[in-house]
């Protein structure tokens, strides 16, 4: 993957928001001191499951430099992501296929039991052939972008995500009513 062709800057520098795991365990950023974004809204919360610990790094930065958007922790083993999806509050999830152990398809798996209403799973994977599309998609993905030719769609994404955020549709009820 070229880090060149989506703006990436190929130099290593170590993200604050990301130290080593410590003994398996997820690295949850600063996800209980998100506050609220310049505008006043509050950000969407990006959990990060990626084994590449350089591109982890990249990925937050980018990510952070787009908007409103916090990053509230990250997982790079399919144990450690689940653990740690019960226990942070995210918004939108960022799945690699590929782990260092595991799957990402074992974490969309292991997500179903518990996955709060609103949030988003974007897999990006290098690996986006179309049998990994449709069983991600069928374990609840709910966008599949291949990185090194998709990569800039996310940003539409969080984009979309919080326009959904800022202006939410009007139930049934209340359109009937007006």
């Amino acid at each position: 993957m070229s880090y060149r062709a989506h703006g990436l800057n190929p130099q290593f520098k170590q993200s604050p928001h990301y130290g080593a795991l410590d003994e398996g365990h997820a690295n949850l950023g600063n996800a209980h001191s998100v506050g609220l974004a310049a505008d006043g809204s509050a950000p969407l919360r990006i959990f990060l499951v990626e084994d590449s610990a350089m591109l982890r790094d990249r990925l937050s930065e980018v990510f952070e430099n787009w908007g409103s958007i916090a990053m509230v922790g990250h997982a790079e083993t399919e144990a450690v992501a689940d653990v740690a999806l019960r226990n942070c509050e995210w918004d939108v999830l960022i799945l690699d296929l590929q782990l260092l152990q595991g799957t990402g398809l074992g974490v969309l798996r292991n997500l179903r039991g518990h996955r709060r209403p609103g949030t988003a799973v974007i897999v990006l994977t290098n690996y986006a052939i179309p049998s990994y599309r449709a069983r991600s998609m069928e374990l609840g993905a709910d966008y599949f972008f291949d990185k090194t030719k998709d990569f800039a769609k996310i940003k539409d994404v969080f984009a979309e995500l919080a326009n959904k955020r800022e202006h939410p549709v009007q139930s049934a009820e209340t359109v009937m009513r007006a």
